[in-house]
C-alpha cells in the first residue's frame, strides 16, 4: 500500500492518508497519485471484508 493506513476498533475502519503525499503521474498521465491499496487488500482481524482504495488528484 501506499501512504494508506488502516486501523480497527471494534466494528469501526477508519483510513489516514496524507494528502500531502504525490507518488508521481498514473499510467495514463491523467491525474497524479496520492495514495492507493494497490488493489483490494484484506481488513486485518475482519475475514471476508476487504478494501480497494485511490486517492488522486488532477
Amino acid at each position: 500500500m501506499k501512504n494508506i493506513e488502516m486501523k480497527v476498533e471494534g466494528e469501526i475502519l477508519t483510513i489516514r492518508i496524507n494528502l500531502a503525499e504525490d507518488f508521481g503521474a498514473s499510467r495514463t498521465g491523467k491525474t497524479r497519485i496520492i495514495a492507493s491499496t494497490e488493489g483490494n487488500k484484506p481488513v486485518e482481524g475482519k475475514p471476508g471484508i476487504y478494501v480497494g482504495v485511490n486517492c488522486y488528484k488532477k
